[in-house]
């Protein structure tokens, strides 16, 4: 990740304004994205790598020439804990098929969860996820894409594999896996843990400390206000749910004081663009751009 790298703010997803505009195929996802004064895109391929090549590299060069970056957030169903060798087995190969449309969109980082406990303690699900991140990393570079970015995401349920520490030593198997930090996630899973400036500079602080390299400037970002209960998240909602944590101002003062530049997606319900706008111009505001 030596190349110039800028902080980028997108979507998951397009916003319920897509189609409220009038646009209706995934050919208009750049010109739409650009028109939102947007500069990233996440492909949601969580039920399923469902979209032709040809069609993402149409999509690729619409996105190039607006300087709009795709990533890829892999199927849902991914399990990289399962007590199953098989489902293990099968996630990687749910990785390859995410890192083809990825690269065929023109960009690099593909997104996933990295599955739950079950009847397992922490600590062994977490010796299957590393085990299968190594066969993952051989496998990816086995079938040519060695440039491809794995993003383990913090998780919001708290049954699920990923904490923060526990991504982190996802991160560890290879220098190229970079962390995928949902704030609302973590918010979840821990009962709105994060309440001040100092909770979200304590988690860039532990990402610095463990990673100590460019991933934990130029991480992955995921970001939305989340309800949860006593087992963590229950559903996303929007910017205006003002009732639901966490609060986006004091990462953006963070993310501009510190020079950080991660790629920031909005995963608000329904107004995913209109959301990522309100994060840029905090941002902005922060940097007195």
């Amino acid at each position: 990740m030596s190349e110039a790298w800028n902080i980028r703010f997108g979507t998951a997803g397009t916003s319920d304004s897509f189609a409220a505009q009038g646009y209706k195929s995934s050919l208009d996802v750049p010109e739409y994205t650009a028109k939102m004064g947007l500069n990233a895109f996440e492909y949601q391929c969580g039920r399923g790598v469902r979209l032709g090549l040809d069609k993402a590299a149409r999509m690729a060069a619409l996105a190039a020439q607006r300087d709009i970056l795709f990533s890829v957030h892999a199927p849902y169903y991914i399990s990289m804990s399962s007590l199953e060798e098989d489902k293990r087995l099968n996630s990687i190969q749910y990785l390859l098929q995410s890192a083809a449309v990825c690269r065929a969109l023109g960009g690099r980082r593909i997104i996933f969860h990295s599955g739950s406990c079950g009847k397992q303690s922490r600590e062994a699900a977490l010796e299957k996820a590393l085990d299968t991140m190594r066969r993952a990393v051989a496998a990816l570079d086995e079938a040519g894409f060695e440039d491809m970015t794995l993003c383990p995401e913090t998780m919001g349920k708290v049954g699920q594999l990923g904490t923060l520490d526990e991504v982190l030593t996802l991160c560890g198997v290879d220098s190229r896996i970079t962390p995928c930090i949902d704030f609302g996630h973590l918010n979840a899973r821990t009962l709105g843990g994060i309440q001040t400036k100092a909770d979200y500079a304590a988690i860039l602080d532990r990402m610095a400390e463990v990673l100590g390299d460019d991933r934990a400037r130029q991480f992955h970002v995921h970001f939305s206000r989340i309800e949860y209960s006593a087992g963590g998240e229950k559903r996303h909602w929007t910017f205006a749910d003002t009732q639901f944590g966490p609060e986006p101002q004091p990462l953006m003062e963070l993310l501009a004081q510190r020079q950080l530049t991660p790629v920031v997606i909005c995963e608000s319900a329904g107004t995913q663009a209109e959301d990522a706008q309100t994060m840029q111009q905090m941002y902005c505001a922060a940097r007195n751009v």
